[in-house]
């Protein structure tokens, strides 16, 4: 099994910055992507950022020019930095990992537990 711990949120003024942190540990022989979807109360879920194993990256249209995904590969892990935070930012962020746990297996998709961000004055 491969399991995903998520660390960062919380609550936050408009403006302000957060990092949220997830780390993919278990039974992993390779990461494909790693990324970040939100939730808001009432609304799809939907794409923040996502990085491949080669550096690539996306970003949903809302977030551009403001957060930043990163990786450790060593460590498996990804970050995400959000700045300037708008109060249209609150949601419920969920970790996605696609990866193979062994030579032979799928991609599959893992998701974490999900860790609020409220951004309010």
């Amino acid at each position: 099994q491969v399991q995903l711990v998520e660390s960062g949120g919380g609550l936050v003024q408009p403006g302000g910055s957060l990092r949220l942190s997830c780390a993919a540990s278990g039974n992993i022989f390779s990461i494909n992507a790693m990324g970040w979807y939100r939730q808001a109360p009432g609304k799809q879920r939907e794409l923040v950022a996502r990085i491949t194993s080669d550096g690539s990256t996306n970003y949903g249209d809302s977030v551009k020019g403001r957060f930043t995904i990163s990786r450790d590969n060593a460590k498996n892990t990804a970050y995400l930095q959000m700045d300037s935070l708008k109060p249209e930012d609150t949601a419920v962020y969920y970790c996605n990992v696609v990866a193979r746990r062994g030579i032979s297996d799928y991609n599959n998709n893992y998701w974490g537990q999900g860790t609020q961000v409220t951004v309010s004055s």
